[in-house]
């Protein structure tokens, strides 16, 4: 019960002919063993950091997967998603984007209309 900081980086990655929710089913068990065992074995104040992609879904398996972390203790890598916004709505808006709603998959779609500009 030593675990200071966890980076999760194992995900199962897309095969070009490999559907999203059979990417999801294989990462659930990755991402759930993985929470099991921060939950067993790392220390409470534990910081964890997902990156296997998709980082945002990944994050919340392995979080609900350790209830005695407190989420405010996870994290994931969502750069790509935030790029890939900035540069999609950058040149719509012609400003800076400071939050936005982001596409990571077929399933998820940008929402310019909630999106922040410098705020």
């Amino acid at each position: 019960m030593d675990v200071d900081v966890a980076i999760l980086l194992g995900a199962t990655p897309r095969a070009k002919d490999m559907e999203w929710d059979d990417q999801f089913k294989c990462n659930v068990r990755i991402f759930r063993s993985q929470g099991k065992a921060l939950d067993t074995y790392a220390k409470k104040t534990v910081k964890v950091l997902v990156v296997g992609s998709p980082a945002n879904t990944n994050c919340l398996i392995a979080m609900t997967s350790a209830p005695s972390i407190p989420p405010e203790n996870f994290s994931c890598l969502t750069r790509l998603s935030q790029n890939r916004a900035q540069s999609r709505l950058g040149g719509w808006a012609e400003t800076e984007t400071a939050s936005e709603v982001i596409r990571d998959s077929r399933i998820q779609s940008p929402d310019e209309e909630i999106a922040l500009q410098k705020g």
